[in-house]
Order: C-alpha cells, then structure tokens, then sequence
C-alpha cells in the first residue's frame, strides 16, 4: 500500500510540476495530522518518507511504565517486552510501527482532503511565482477560448488572459492560433492566480524589438522612450553606444525586413523610429516629423513647448485626429502647444452648405438667415446667439459642434494629403532621384509587393563618423514616408534620422 501512495505521488510531481521535496514535506505534514488525530497532540511519533524507495514508515514512541494512565503515551513493561522481544526497564521509551490500516477511513478521508488542498496550494503558488517572475517577458500560448470582453490562452497548461483593453483593436483572434503577448499582471486571489498578458502594451512592443533587432538584445542599441496607440501607430526613439552604429539602420534592416516583422506581429501598425538625443528641442523636432517645425519656445520648468509650424504643416504635425503631436507628447515629456504661422487668417474653412443633409434644410436655413455661413462661424458663435435660432436647445448646438469640429479635422487632413501628392508629382515630373539617405523603410505587405518597390531603399546599419557634426546620433535624412490612408510620399523630414514603417 506505502509504494502505491508513494507512486500516486511521484505521478503527481511529473503531471503537476511539484518538485519531489517539497511534496515529501507535504505528505508528511499530512501523516503527522493522522497520528496526532489519532494518539492526541502530545503523542511523540516521527513520519520518514522515503519518495525514491516507495517507502511511508510511521514511527510511535511511548514510555514503558508499571501501570498505564494514558495508552497513547505510555505501555506496560510486560507488553512493551513481547512486542519488541528486548528486555525493556521501567522508563525507558518503546517505538513500534504504526500500519496505516490502523487509522481507519474516516481519517483517511480527512488526509486526503488535507492533502488535495495543500497540493492546490503549491500548484497556485508555482504558478503565481513563475509568472511573477516572467512579468515583461513575451509568452506565446494557443488561443481556446474567445468571449465577448477577454481571451483565454493556453501555456504550458496554464490559463492566461487577454482582456479586451490589452487587445489591438480590429485585430481578429481565432480558436487554436498560437499568440504572443507580453506579461503584464499576476493577481493573487482565492483560486488560481489570474495571469493578465497584453498585446497593447509598450513593453510587448519594446520586446518584440529585442527579439528581432540583436543589437538591442546585446545592448549595443538602446531603446530610450517608446509612445504607442495600439494598432495605428507607434513612435520608437533609440539610440546607439556605438559610434559605428546607426541605431535607427540596424532597427530597420536591410531593406526593412527586420522592422517588417514587428510591424506584422503589430496587425501592420506604423511605427516612427527616431534618434534620441539629449537636446530636448531637437528630440521634440524629431518627434514631430514628418512635420517642419519654424520655430519652437521651449519652458524646462513647466515642461511645455509652444511649435511654431507653416499653415501647410499644420496638418501634418498634428496627424490623424491629433495622433502625431499626441505621440510627440508621450515621446518627449513635453506638452506640446501648436501656433500657426501667422496667425488664423488662413485656416481652413467649410461653407454651411456643406452640412446641408446633416441639418436638415430647414435648420440650414434658419442659421442662414442668422448670419452663419461657414462652420467656424457656428462654432465661434457663443451659446446664447444660437440658442435664439427656433429648433436649436443646448443638447443640439453641441451636437452640431462636434460634427462640425469633427469634419472640419478631416478636412485640414485631407488638404495636407492634396498638398503631398501635389509636391510628389511635381517631383515625378522633374525627375529627381531620391537618395538613400533621403528615403525611408516602408512596411509592406505581399499584396502590395509591387507598388511599394519603387519606394523601397535600403537603410545602412551603419555610418561614417565623418558626417556628424558634434552628435554621433545625428545624420541629415530626408525620408519619404506613407501614411496608412495615402499611397503618395510625405514632405521631407527633420534632420534626425527618423525613419517610419507603415502597415499597409
């Protein structure tokens, strides 16, 4: 019976992972319960288990006396001499045996609960400390099951999960793909503990650079801030500590297939990766392109910057519902103020007509007849002037509002995008070449394969000393970038080195 408890066990330490001494304490913790259940809690035993011999010996010892008071302590001289077979004196302690058939089921019962709990108990806290320890470190586990706010994942037999929040948004998940995601959390709590991961985090996006680029790996490139939205766009900043080295190159690779490989591990986010330097005016410059910036006023102590750019750069430094200078933000530490050049003399305008459907014409004819022509009329126009037009309360003024902020972003995007394509035509026409040092790594995808060659150039992973000028990390490029929603290349870029890589 003692070798088949004790191959249980040993069954147990290969399925569950348990090591084999931590069980033996286990087992005799559990036995001591059964004899002091059984011979009172003053009862002096000792359990030896013995997990490689197969072997569970209880051993009872108990004083030899005249005259017994109390069984479970004492026995007499004549008894003690039969069973042991030695000639025993009065007060000298006799140890026999105990059989585990002696216990009886109830306390059996009672051991074998004991026993699945506290094996419960180890198994919550082997899990609890190897994935304490992993926390930042990239799992990759089996999808099996996917429900409305989280998904279960599967590794090495251990349940974790992706919440909703942690996902990249639009990106689908189906049942039995293998996943990778980064460690973010380990809760304790009364059963298993809950093991949260996440896709969307920066350090799953820090470590999937560590892994494909291996001079970050080495520490030879070090990823010095990182700025994300999941699944549009991302902002890398690096920096080498090699002089030989070109931090943003070797992030890229040749012909971009290093950086391609994250930017599909990403569901084809953009990512921007940029030199760090330590002059927080040049970093901020570099942050914001592909944008040109005029001037900046920089406030150390109220870490705030006022950007000075070009009306026709207006659309490109705040990017895509504001992405661009909300990423330079992050990136830098520095909150950044947009000033137009010149003031707001030619910002861009859309005539009320436009919004004609969306009003109804009665309601369009009305603010007409008010005085309102153009969107940023009505949206300058205080509450009290357009709650006197009939049909418009409080609710609907600020509806308007949104609708017409939100067109009007649109709009000043889709103008920066017109201003593109017309510079790179124009570019086409008079042939120009582009050189290495002016283009950048674009992500592409094989059914795009063929319209992306013409964009494609190789970045060097490494540079000439000879062209920095006081900064290692410094090289003069011009890259010719792509947005997600545009085919065509974006305007020249700020010294910096930075390089952008879209999903496609």
């Amino acid at each position: 019976m003692n070798s088949e408890i004790v191959d249980s066990f040993s069954q147990m330490v290969r399925e569950k992972g348990i090591d084999k001494d931590v069980l033996a304490g286990v087992v005799e913790d559990v036995f001591s319960m059964m004899v002091r259940k059984r011979f009172g809690q003053e009862a002096k035993f000792e359990v030896v288990v013995n997990m490689d011999k197969g072997d569970i010996e209880i051993f009872l010892e108990r004083e030899v006396v005249e005259t017994v008071e109390d069984p479970n302590l004492q026995i007499d001289l004549k008894t003690a001499r039969d069973l042991s077979g030695e000639d025993l004196e009065i007060g000298e302690d006799y140890v026999e045996v105990v059989p585990l058939v002696t216990f009886g089921r109830r306390l059996v019962v009672s051991a074998k609960q004991n026993l699945n709990q506290r094996i419960k108990e180890i198994e919550r806290d082997i899990i609890f400390n190897e994935y304490s320890n992993a926390i930042g470190d990239i799992i990759v586990g089996e999808i099996y099951q996917i429900r409305r706010n989280e998904i279960l994942i599967n590794h090495n037999r251990n349940e974790l999960v992706l919440p909703k929040s942690e996902q990249i948004p639009k990106e689908r998940y189906k049942k039995g793909e293998t996943i990778r995601a980064v460690v973010k959390e380990v809760r304790k709590n009364s059963g298993t503990p809950a093991v949260i991961v996440s896709r969307a985090d920066m350090r799953f996006l820090a470590k999937l650079f560590e892994l494909e680029i291996p001079e970050i790996y080495d520490g030879i490139i070090e990823i010095k801030a990182i700025a994300r939205e999941p699944g549009e766009r991302a902002k890398v900043a690096v920096e080498s500590h090699d002089d030989r080295i070109d931090a943003v190159g070797a992030c890229v690779g040749m012909k971009g297939v290093r950086i391609h490989t994250i930017v599909r591990e990403l569901n084809n986010e953009n990512i921007d990766v940029i030199n760090f330097t330590d002059q927080p005016e040049l970093f901020i410059q570099r942050a914001l392109s592909p944008a040109k910036i005029v001037e900046l006023k920089l406030s150390p102590e109220e870490k705030s910057c006022e950007v000075l750019v070009a009306n026709d750069q207006v659309s490109l430094a705040i990017g895509r519902n504001g992405q661009n200078i909300r990423l330079a933000s992050r990136l830098t530490g520095y909150e950044l103020n947009l000033i137009k050049e010149g003031g707001d003399e030619d910002e861009y305008d859309i005539e009320l007509i436009d919004f004609k459907d969306d009003l109804g014409e009665e309601l369009y004819l009305k603010l007409i007849a008010a005085g309102f022509d153009t969107a940023k009329e009505v949206i300058n126009a205080p509450m009290e002037k357009l709650a006197e037009v009939e049909g418009l309360d409080e609710a609907r003024v600020h509806e308007i509002w949104e609708m017409m902020q939100r067109d009007l972003e649109e709009a000043e995007v889709g103008e920066g995008e017109i201003e593109i394509r017309k510079s790179d035509a124009e570019a086409e026409t008079t042939g120009e070449d582009v050189t290495p040092e002016e283009s950048s790594a674009e992500g592409i995808v094989p059914e795009q394969e063929e319209e992306a060659k013409a964009d494609e150039e190789e970045p060097s992973g490494q540079k000439d000393p000879a062209d920095d000028e006081g900064d290692s990390s410094v090289e003069e490029k011009e890259p010719v970038t792509h947005s997600e929603d545009s085919s065509v290349a974006e305007p020249e870029n700020q010294p910096g080195n930075e390089t952008k890589v879209s999903g496609q």
